[in-house]
């Protein structure tokens, strides 16, 4: 396993099977979980780059991880800005305290705009117009999927969903005539980077992830992360999260 710093740690199978093509038999055919295809790449035993493809249950929790970012968004590197879709794990992504951390994890899914399923889960995309937080915040039109949670305050930051700013006219709920493909990105440890010019946080579960998740599903969503043994291995949150209507549903 590849030891981080902050308590989390992410390694991978090497056998490409995943359980988690199962989900669908963990409930009783009336209450099964519809299910999502879910991709994820990290870093392996020896430093190399492996690709997954799961099957889960689409469910909160499970979506959260692989629905911040949507395809084309830049993220802030030690090299440069690069598109989410291009980063791999290994690179180093620039964080809010100025220091670089290495990405261990990205997931990605494709969203529907206008699915049946994600209108009942109050699913959506949110688009930021250029400039609305202040000079090139964002640098230009920046799309989010629901996960998305900003950084905002001073002392007492607190990480709020993007939906909480929708206005109408800078920060609008939308819902391209495409799928588009969402993303997420874990580091060394819960962090807060830089996409687009604005200050978003990395993936965690939460504080709550425990509560929010039953003891049958727990194993079927640490499959999505290689080498997590069980949710204490994410490591503390950086920083405080407000209410988001996205993990309330379901």
């Amino acid at each position: 396993m590849l030891s981080t710093q902050g308590g989390a740690f992410f390694a991978s199978r090497t056998d490409g099977v995943s359980p988690v093509g199962t989900a669908t038999s963990l409930a009783s055919p009336g209450t099964r979980p519809q299910v999502r295809r879910y991709r994820v790449r990290g870093l392996g035993p020896n430093g190399d780059v492996i690709e997954q493809y799961h099957l889960a249950p689409a469910l909160p929790l499970f979506e959260e991880a692989f629905s911040a970012f949507a395809r084309g968004s830049t993220v802030e590197t030690q090299t440069g800005p690069m598109a989410v879709e291009d980063l791999l794990p290994g690179d180093r992504v620039m964080t809010r305290d100025g220091g670089a951390m290495e990405l261990r994890w990205i997931g990605s899914t494709i969203y529907v705009p206008g699915h049946a399923s994600h209108r009942a889960r109050n699913l959506h995309l949110t688009r930021i117009m250029a400039d609305s937080f202040g000079l090139a915040r964002p640098a230009a039109c920046l799309l989010t999927g629901p996960a998305a949670r900003l950084l905002q305050g001073g002392a007492d930051s607190v990480l709020t969903p993007i939906e909480t700013y929708i206005d109408g006219v800078n920060v609008i709920e939308t819902a391209p005539p495409a799928p588009v493909e969402l993303f997420h990105l874990c580091l060394e440890r819960h962090a807060v980077i830089r996409v687009s010019g604005m200050e978003f946080e990395t993936y965690h579960p939460g504080a709550d992830a425990a509560r929010r998740i039953g003891q049958s599903l727990r194993p079927v969503f640490l499959t999505l992360f290689p080498g997590i043994g069980g949710l204490e291995d994410f490591g503390r949150p950086a920083y405080k999260r407000a209410a988001c209507r996205f993990a309330q549903a379901g």
